[in-house]
């Protein structure tokens, strides 16, 4: 099934979101749906130079690093994109804004991992799926509004990547739930390798990672909360 036709030196497509919107001006989650029939042609993802990398936020500060992923595919038939899956390695998360040797990173990392987040010991992956591409027509992306603190989260088109081509629906399973993601992306193919960028917001508590949950907080003023929006931004090359 053909999803993307070629448009210039630009092809569409690649995976994982927030916010409420109309079908072409804004990130959204929504139910899983159908995965992509891929057919024709199928490229390797570079696992050594893919990952997704990831900016969790509180009202006093913020953490970021990346997931590395494991194996992935993208398949291409003709000049269209039919069908990509992607695995990510939960427990293989890195910790970028302090060195590995603090205390307070082991601190973090077990708390990332355990059940008030990840869940790593019986989820130890993630996983998305394509399921859908359409153009990106809107000019603007559409932002959520957020509790406004000295750390607020990025918006959406801020992470967006430069010039997007497409907008991508993908399941992204993690913690044992599955939820459908659309955002903007840039993909380019040439000379047999597929490149994709992308970046935008997912709201963790879809997925069950509650921990902190914003919604519950009494004062938000006093930092007792975790904002609900983490900013992912995805890297991959496939050939």
């Amino acid at each position: 099934m053909k999803l993307l036709q070629k448009t210039g030196l630009f092809l569409a497509a690649t995976i994982m979101a927030f916010a409420c919107g109309g079908p072409s001006d804004t990130v959204e989650t929504t139910d899983a749906q159908d995965v992509a029939a891929g057919s024709g042609s199928t490229l390797a993802v570079d696992a050594s130079t893919s990952k997704i990398n990831w900016t969790g936020y509180k009202p006093a500060g913020k953490h970021w690093g990346f997931i590395p992923l494991t194996e992935g595919e993208v398949m291409v038939e003709g000049e269209s994109l039919t069908g990509a899956r992607f695995v990510f390695d939960i427990t293989a998360l890195k910790i970028e804004d302090m060195e590995e040797s603090n205390e307070n990173y082991g601190k973090l990392w077990g708390h990332l991992q355990s059940d008030d987040f990840f869940d790593a010991a019986n989820y130890p992956q993630a996983v998305f799926e394509l399921t859908g591409v359409e153009s990106f027509s809107a000019g603007t992306i559409e932002d959520k509004d957020e509790f406004e603190t000295d750390f607020t989260p990025a918006s959406d088109s801020d992470l967006a990547a430069d010039n997007p081509t497409h907008w991508i629906s993908g399941n992204l399973t993690m913690r044992g739930t599955t939820k459908n993601i659309k955002f903007p992306a840039r993909v380019s193919i040439a000379d047999g390798a597929v490149t994709a960028k992308a970046g935008f917001n997912i709201d963790r508590t879809a997925w069950g990672l509650a921990y902190g949950d914003e919604s519950n907080a009494v004062d938000k003023a006093k930092d007792q909360f975790i904002y609900n929006t983490v900013s992912v931004e995805f890297d991959i090359k496939a050939n």
